[in-house]
């Protein structure tokens, strides 16, 4: 089997290893892969291909803040990209991020109409469907369900933000021609929620298949998190750690929430709880009060699960979310999960390893903290609860999910 894999980057970032371990489940079992990558570093020991130039990455990504046509430009960088694949002539084409200012997509998609090709297309957010925004739920906007279409875009300026120009109305009408139509298309999504979410959508009548992200259980798991000196470094002492972390932190995940969880806690439980939040800007870190241990980005995975390991709950306050791999993390070193109902952030969890609260709802966070602790003091072994329920995630059963799902079609 030979498969071309197209994403923003490989190897890295939570969609960039996916792309890479399907690529290796490939050439595991005897097959090759081409690794077409928008932008970062070629992946040592792979057959790799860079998509357009970083001049024109940034070219495409000032077009996007002043017109709002976002993938409408790389146009050379596409055609490129299609002679490519001609000439490489793969049995299959994974595709995954079509966003990221790398690739022009309906010159993209008129070549995947005709190139005969089976053609699985991961999507890990809304962009696909909307005429403008990534996460459609933070606003609680519905215009892409409507036959007119988006308009007048709530959220023009988030991701990929234009500051001048609304065109949400032309993109929306531009992706329903380009992504609709497709021969022997199958869309995969990492959730029930997103599998649910495009039944409503233009793209309703593909067959689509859910496998969930899987995650790295060697790098997350209790025994890993167990070492830690992170409490003293800290001065953490008796305190219930509460962990929330984010890359990047706005408010659509829940950044002002946590000040006024922190506020909460502390009126009802002075010195009681300990905040920690990781991935914090400097200028964010100084609107959080200093009774939080406010940390910036971390690119060592070490670190990130001594800190899982060594927190009693890890809260999930994102508005808009497709299936959150920290939450996964999390339960993987033993620590139950808080999340807000929202998108398929809950469906990794059930009653003995988390809660899921309305969005918001800091009443209920509080509420669930406590009754989280309590289920800890009775006796219950959350870490052996949380770290089974991660074994549904293991990153090599969903990679052999996909090339079942590629010998399949």
């Amino acid at each position: 089997m030979k498969a071309a894999i197209i994403n923003t980057v490989i190897g890295t970032g939570s969609v960039g290893r996916v792309a890479l371990g399907t690529a290796d489940e490939i050439i595991s079992n005897g097959g090759e892969a081409l690794l077409c990558r928008g932008r970062g570093e070629a992946v040592k020991g792979y057959d790799n291909y860079r998509i357009g130039s970083d001049p024109d990455m940034f070219w495409h990504g000032i077009m996007t803040r002043i017109t709002d046509r976002h993938g409408l430009y790389s146009r050379g960088a596409t055609q490129r990209l299609i002679k490519r694949l001609t000439e490489y002539d793969p049995d299959v084409i994974q595709l995954h991020n079509v966003h990221g200012y790398y690739v022009n997509y309906p010159m993209l998609f008129d070549w995947l109409k005709t190139c005969n090709k089976p053609i699985v297309w991961t999507l890990h957010d809304c962009w696909s469907f909307t005429g403008h925004c990534a996460h459609y739920e933070y606003c609680g906007c519905d215009r892409w369900e409507s036959e007119e279409g988006c308009a007048l875009c709530p959220q023009k300026s988030e991701y990929p933000a234009s500051f001048i120009k609304d065109a949400s109305r032309h993109n929306y009408l531009v992706k329903k021609d380009s992504f609709t139509g497709v021969p022997n298309l199958h869309i995969v999504t990492p959730s029930n929620w997103l599998k649910h979410t495009l039944s409503r959508s233009f793209l309703k009548d593909y067959p689509v298949s859910v496998i969930n992200t899987g995650i790295d259980m060697e790098l997350f798991n209790p025994e890993h998190a167990k070492s830690s000196k992170l409490k003293e470094k800290h001065e953490i002492k008796d305190e219930t750690v509460i962990l929330g972390i984010a890359n990047p932190w706005r408010e659509t995940k829940g950044l002002y929430d946590f000040r006024e969880l922190y506020e909460k806690l502390e009126a009802k439980a002075p010195g009681r709880y300990r905040i920690v939040m990781i991935g914090l800007k400097p200028s964010q870190a100084e609107e959080m009060p200093e009774g939080i241990i406010r940390l910036g980005h971390t690119e060592s995975v070490r670190e990130l699960a001594e800190w899982y390991g060594l927190s009693d709950i890890y809260v999930n306050l994102t508005y808009g979310d497709t299936f959150p791999t920290t939450n996964i993390e999390a339960l993987a070193c033993g620590t139950p999960v808080i999340t807000y109902n929202a998108g398929g952030s809950g469906e990794a969890l059930d009653d003995k390893c988390g809660r899921v609260v309305e969005r918001g709802d800091l009443d209920a966070v509080v509420s669930a903290i406590e009754e989280l602790e309590d289920l800890a003091k009775s006796g219950e072994d959350m870490t052996s609860v949380c770290a089974d329920k991660a074994q549904n995630y293991r990153k090599q059963d969903r990679y052999r999910d996909y090339y079942e799902l590629y010998q399949k079609i």
